[in-house]
């Protein structure tokens, strides 16, 4: 099989094999789907004439010669049919990569490897000779296995369904960026044909400004091209993997929370969110909660004993009355009747119960808090009178604690709960920790070693599950035979309470959640946002997924690449293929090959596979290395339990990661901030897809920094990733090109995430043009003619279409769509501008700049955060901008009112602009004045000063006015008759 390169089928393990001609059997030449032929007379018999995997039909002369063959013929109905149901998903498939020789039998080779081999030879032989025995005895089919072989017509169906946009509101749409796409041609070659000499400079800036809004525009708009909705089918997905009287079939997944400071993310929210995970409505022995907390703080620790305590009274409450949502802080806080379609006359009196005992456990909590906002000179110490290891969280050994679980702790009524594991890696000066990218790739590690979940979904601390049945939703896209093969994570949009209707700073983000991201879902898929996401685990690993390699096309050829656009048959590969195929392999971070032993099980696999070639990958760790192979998860049966907790300690060592691929092509990716788009990209460029996953009630909920200052730094932060990916080697513009895999819509929807700070630069220029105009007297547009007035009044109709019919097919509000505008200008002549200063800063001179918060006042009203001025940095461009426009604005009205009435044309253009600035910064500078109207001081008299330096200077330069010749001056005034 190694030296073939045979490929195998994907429905029943075997090989392929050839058809009539001598060849490899290919029964979708769209795709190249691998299915042997036996396979294919089976699903032609039952009437499935389409791919299984794109739909597309099959060959018509492939089907008549299944015709030909008729219905009496045997060899159409494999022999391996009723295996089928053990294939499933979660098969282990690895992307073609360059193979590297055996290794095992080198004598410096490690011990330990070499005895688990030997356990696996051993286990290899004892099968064998079962087999052999029980050959000659007629096999019996078990009645479970029977009722397989005829399932219900409902286990059959689709988990999910694509329903596209309708076609009366998505084509006006196209129609409509196609007629702005021409628009704008029209509009450029009028702007740039027509300068305006009296203030040519003012003319060029705005010309190139307003080129630099239209490619924003294009990376922006043309990912919306083909949006999609998606509904999934829970009750399919139990009637297919939860069948009654068996156990259930659903996949394990294990959660991830990630914390740092408790001061700051207050353990409580911390709290909620675990008790929502430890509540979800999924079997429950599926189900793990791992709590990374990388500040090593003990008042973490405390907190999730508690927590763990509290959830043995509160998650069977909630699964006895399906309570929704399932973190309590923001079950009982819900203004809603809770006596509605509560039947339990019990209800009643247990929940006054579960409130009391959940304010007690609260009282204990903010205890715990209280307490530790002064730490002892002497540091933290446990109920035994240890010194707790995490006293210094720069430098302290890797700490992990399994509650419930295993541990024999179950719930008031005897049932079994989920695991809850606390985990704090190892700190030690002098290495490089990458922040929470590190502390998530962490994570990746101690839950392979512990629980090995086939899924990993991970939420920030302070996203609470908000739908218990979130996780049945990602499944009916993940563990669909047909569609989840390729996806490597479903991504949930993000929602947030605390904010008022108004939505001031634009908080929600419904826009890029609604509109941005259905567009992505019709593309490759969405990008990854950081929290709410489900992974594939194989994809943090960092393999491309299964459908990448194509099927071998001729006897004398090795298996080969199929791209993001299959082609069809070729006799033979030309030199551009053969180099493509050597830049695909460089997107793939695996430095072995399995794609041909697919048909092994996972211990012929780990004696064919040498063990250097998967710790230069991995890592030095031969119990994650084992739980990398398993093809469902789980622990592997080789492995002692008792000695789980010390291998998890070892992954998550600080020197773990060193020499590896961690961080470079295996799980969070580093280099950047915003390390989720990163991560999410890289998946994208092997060629894996996403799904957006959007349920009727929200899966997640999250609380969002609402205060104008706390938005900004966020924005920063945010912009100053972009920044970063910019400039490293995984910039969308160069990389991954040589794969092929990424499609190109999705390439411009990558390159628009990292360019968009820069849009700050033409944006604050823009910004400035319109108080430049109205002090000066110039304009930036020349008079203009009745055609010149038809284009621009066309411009305007095109836009406000365009976002007229976005909203159409989307839902979003209008006010929705008019503050994202707002906050674009907003953040764009603030926090994205800073962002760029800083990435150039960081990349030229290595110079990390921080810009401080400081709160300057309060509200304790509803909302009062909202309200609250903090003084930044930040604060100081848009505000300037503020000032000057309504500077402008009077000089502009004052001048107009001493020239008389023909100046009052002219005017309106550059009024027109002015207010376009300042109702945009509207919402800025009504954060700015608070509720009191308290501005913090040092914001007016920078931005004052700034203001009166710029028009200071600007009458001493002036160089947008032409200059005057002083001998035409003298000559006029000796020609005056005084």
């Amino acid at each position: 099989m190694m030296e073939s390169g045979a490929p195998v089928c994907h429905t029943c393990g075997e090989q392929v094999g050839d058809d009539a001609n001598g060849e490899l059997f290919v029964a979708c030449h769209e795709c190249n789907y691998p299915m042997c032929k036996s396979c294919f007379d089976y699903e032609i018999k039952e009437g499935r004439k389409v791919c299984l995997r794109c739909g597309s039909p099959y060959d018509e002369n492939l089907l008549d010669d299944v015709e030909k063959k008729g219905p009496g013929d045997e060899s159409t109905t494999p022999s391996h049919l009723n295996n089928y149901p053990d294939v499933g998903i979660h098969a282990r498939h690895i992307s073609s990569v360059s193979t590297v020789d055996s290794e095992m039998n080198d004598e410096f080779g490690n011990p330990i490897w070499k005895n688990r081999v030997e356990s696996w030879k051993d286990k290899k032989n004892k099968k064998k000779k079962t087999n052999t025995k029980a050959e000659p005895e007629p096999a019996q089919v078990p009645p479970e296995q029977q009722m397989e072989e005829n399932p219900s017509a409902e286990a059959f169906e689709p988990l999910s369904i694509v329903y596209p946009i309708p076609r009366n509101k998505l084509t006006p749409y196209r129609a409509v960026i196609i007629m702005r796409l021409v628009i704008l041609g029209l509009f450029f070659h009028y702007r740039i044909t027509n300068p305006v000499d009296s203030a040519f400079g003012l003319w060029l800036t705005s010309v190139i400004c307003e080129i630099w809004f239209a490619f924003s525009w294009v990376l922006d708009q043309f990912p919306k091209w083909n949006p999609v909705n998606r509904e999934t089918y829970i009750d399919r997905l139990s009637a297919r993997y939860e069948r009654e009287g068996e156990p259930s079939q659903l996949a394990g997944v294990d959660f991830f929370v990630s914390t740092v400071d408790p001061l700051k993310e207050p353990p409580l929210i911390t709290a909620n969110t675990v008790l929502s995970i430890l509540a979800v409505d999924y079997p429950v022995d599926q189900v793990s909660c791992y709590v990374s907390d990388d500040g090593a703080a003990m008042l973490t620790f405390e907190c999730l004993v508690e927590t763990a305590e509290f959830a043995r009274k509160w998650v069977p409450f909630c699964k006895k009355y399906s309570i929704e949502p399932r973190a309590p802080e923001f079950y009982f806080s819900q203004k809603i009747d809770y006596l509605k379609d509560k039947v339990q006359p019990s209800f009643v009196k247990e929940r006054r119960a579960m409130k009391r005992d959940y304010e007690e456990y609260k009282v204990r909590v903010n205890a715990m808090v209280a307490k530790a906002q002064k730490t002892p000179e002497e540091g933290w110490t446990m109920q035994d009178g240890t010194p707790w290891p995490g006293n210094n969280s720069r430098d302290h050994p890797g700490m992990i604690q399994v509650f419930l679980g295993n541990t024999g702790a179950r719930d008031i009524e005897g049932n079994e709960l989920p695991r809850l594991v606390y985990v704090s890696r190892e700190k030690r000066p002098g290495y490089q920790h990458h922040k929470k990218a590190g502390a998530e790739n962490a994570l990746v590690r101690v839950s392979a070693v512990l629980t090995n979940a086939p899924y990993i979904l991970n939420l920030d601390c302070d996203h609470y599950v908000n739908n218990s049945k979130a996780v049945r939703e990602a499944m009916c896209i993940l563990m669909d035979p047909q569609l989840g093969r390729d996806v490597c994570y479903v991504q949930f949009p993000q929602r947030f309470d605390g904010i008022d209707k108004s939505d001031r700073y634009a908080n929600r983000n419904v826009v890029f959640f609604d509109v941005n991201m259905k567009g992505l879902d019709g593309i490759q898929g969405p990008v990854y946002v950081g929290t709410g996401c489900v992974f594939n685990r194989q994809a943090l690993y960092g393999y491309g997924p299964p459908s990448m390699p194509s099927l071998r096309k001729s006897k004398e050829s090795s298996s080969c690449f199929s791209c993001c656009c299959p082609s069809k048959k070729k006799p033979a590969q030309d030199p551009a293929e053969v180099y493509r195929d050597a830049k695909r392999e460089d997107l793939n971070a695996a430095i072995f090959n399995l794609t041909e032993i697919d048909n092994y099980d996972e211990h012929e696999r780990s004696m064919l596979i040498s063990q250097l070639s998967f710790e230069k990958t991995f890592g030095l760790s031969s119990v994650f290395i084992e739980s990398t192979l398993m093809e469902t998860g789980g622990v592997p049966e080789s492995v002692n339990s008792s000695t789980l907790i010390k291998e998890a300690i070892h992954v998550i060592g600080c020197g773990y990661e060193e020499k590896t691929e961690w961080g470079k092509e295996i799980g969070w990716i580093y280099g950047s901030v915003t390390e989720d788009i990163l991560s999410g990209f890289k998946m994208h460029c092997r060629g894996w897809r996403s799904i957006y996953c959007m349920p009727l009630r929200p899966a997640f909920k999250g609380s969002a920094p609402i205060n104008l200052s706390d938005r900004l730094h966020q924005v920063l932060r945010w912009a100053l990733g972009s920044v970063e990916i910019f400039f490293s080697r995984h910039c969308p513009l160069w990389y991954g090109f040589g794969g092929g895999r990424l499609k190109w819509l999705q390439r411009l929807a990558y390159i628009n995430t990292i360019v968009y700070p820069f849009t700050s630069l033409p944006l604050i220029a823009y910004c400035t043009i319109p108080a430049v105009c109205l002090l000066t007297g110039k304009f930036i547009i020349p008079t203009l003619s009745n055609l010149a007035s038809m284009l621009f009044l066309g411009l305007f109709i095109s836009i406000i279409s365009t976002a007229v019919l976005e909203l159409r097919w989307s839902g979003v509000s209008i006010e929705d769509l008019w503050r994202n505008e707002q906050f674009w200008v907003i953040g764009g002549v603030s926090a994205h501008l800073f962002a760029v200063f800083q990435g150039f800063l960081k990349m030229l001179a290595g110079i990390d700049t921080n810009f401080t918060v400081t709160a300057k006042a309060a509200d304790d009203a509803e909302f009062g955060e909202l309200y609250m001025v903090k003084w930044t940095t930040l604060l100081i461009p848009p505000t300037t901008l503020l000032i000057i426009n309504i500077v402008g604005v009077v000089a502009g009205f004052s001048d107009a009112l001493n020239k008389g009435y023909e100046a009052w044309g002219p005017l309106f253009g550059k009024v027109f602009f002015a207010f376009w600035v300042i109702l945009h910064l509207y919402p800025f500078l009504k954060g700015l004045m608070g509720r009191q109207n308290r501005t913090p001081t040092i914001v007016v008299l920078w931005s004052v000063l700034l203001a009166s330096v710029f028009s200071l200077v600007w009458v001493k330069i002036n160089p947008f006015i032409s200059k005057v010749d002083s001998t035409l001056v003298a000559e006029t005034c000796i020609s005056i008759d005084c």
